[in-house]
């Protein structure tokens, strides 16, 4: 079973799924303003921060299934995603469409393919050119981390909230590299916007400025999908509620207290 933490008993409830390298941590802190009138659940994903990291092929589909022991009690739900947990809660709701009343997905990547994918980071910074190409120099850089230089990063990594750095470790090289090319480069996302019901509402929340996923991607895949709408941060990379928080928290309450929902009873 996963690693999760719930507050609150509120009849409306939020599960917030994090990205690859990260854990629950890094939404706690930030979304507490949510917590007066919902119920929280953070979960850490399969392979990373204190849940089981087994020696297994870490797919979108295993995520899924992980996941749905958690949450199958507690829908229907919205799901928030940052990054890969952004993949993870659309491909939720696609396989559990009765436990997902809407999405918000929070710097998705899409690159349309495993092909697409390579061919961006290969014309992009030195450091991803390399980690996000090639599965043997990202298993290593991954132990080098977690074994060598992880006392370093809070030290590195200045502009990022503490508890985040620190968990950047908390993962094997095994769940990071198959999560990334087993669960990113290898996963259906277009497949996966067709498949959701056209009725179930998703808010997108983007940095304008995101070199790890294109904001190019996601006006791909809300082309697919009339029940979306995007809010860009002007100047944001790839972590809009690290950087930005009180405009993460404002477009996600804006966006339930508009009572947008799929109502299940219709279906």
């Amino acid at each position: 079973m996963l690693h999760y933490e719930i507050q609150n008993d509120s009849c409306d409830t939020i599960a917030f799924l994090h990205g690859i390298g990260g854990t629950l941590r890094y939404w706690k802190a930030r979304v507490q303003p949510l917590a007066p009138n919902h119920r929280l659940i953070f979960v850490d994903l399969l392979g990373y921060g204190n849940s089981p990291k087994p020696w297994t092929t870490y797919t979108v589909a295993r995520h899924v299934e992980e996941v749905h022991q958690v949450l199958n009690e507690h829908g229907p739900l919205t799901i928030a995603g940052h990054s890969f947990g952004a993949i993870i809660a659309l491909a939720f709701a696609v396989r559990y469409p009765s436990l997902v009343k809407r999405l918000v997905l929070i710097s998705l990547p899409y690159f349309g393919n495993k092909e697409g994918a390579m061919r961006y980071f290969r014309n992009s910074r030195p450091a991803d050119r390399y980690v996000m190409t090639n599965i043997a120099f990202a298993a290593f850089a991954c132990i080098m981390t977690r074994r060598v230089l992880r006392w370093l990063l809070p030290y590195v990594l200045r502009d990022m909230p503490r508890e985040v750095v620190e968990d950047l470790v908390q993962h094997t090289w095994r769940s990071y590299t198959s999560s990334v090319w087993d669960g990113i480069y290898r996963h259906d996302l277009h497949a996966d916007i067709e498949n959701l019901n056209p009725n179930y509402p998703v808010l997108f929340l983007h940095g304008e400025l995101d070199k790890t996923a294109p904001l190019s991607g996601i006006r791909q895949l809300m082309a697919n999908h009339p029940n979306s709408e995007l809010h860009i941060l002007p100047g944001g990379d790839h972590h809009p509620l690290l950087r930005n928080p009180e405009w993460c928290i404002q477009a996600i309450e804006s966006y339930l207290l508009s009572g947008i929902g799929f109502d299940h009873e219709l279906v």
